[in-house]
């Protein structure tokens, strides 16, 4: 079997949430354990994507990196939402106001 035919035939890992206290004692193994993020990804069955995305982020709340920190993508992603949100209420508002306005007439 080639290269190609054993990647196609990967088996896709479901996606799973871990806690905030377990991303941190993950990006404190790889700060203090000497190992690489691969080590450490293998060694706790975890995409090595994630793994890093945790560290970087863990240097950008730490003021080690530029970016948004935990709490302002946080705040984001409510923004977004509540923006979401009253822009459908304002298009419901503004459907309702054309149906009353053309059954006054």
């Amino acid at each position: 079997m080639s290269i190609m035919e054993t990647m196609g035939k990967r088996k896709a890992r479901h996606r799973r949430s871990f806690s905030k206290e377990f991303k941190s004692e993950v990006v404190e193994l790889v700060r203090t354990s000497g190992k690489t993020v691969p080590e450490v990804s293998r060694d706790l069955d975890l995409s090595e994507s994630a793994v890093r995305g945790w560290v970087r982020q863990a240097e950008v709340d730490g003021g080690e990196r530029q970016g948004l920190t935990t709490s302002e993508r946080e705040e984001l992603a409510r923004l977004r939402k509540e923006n979401r949100v009253l822009r459908e209420e304002r298009d419901i508002l503004k459907r309702a106001t054309a149906f009353f306005a053309r059954e006054t007439r």
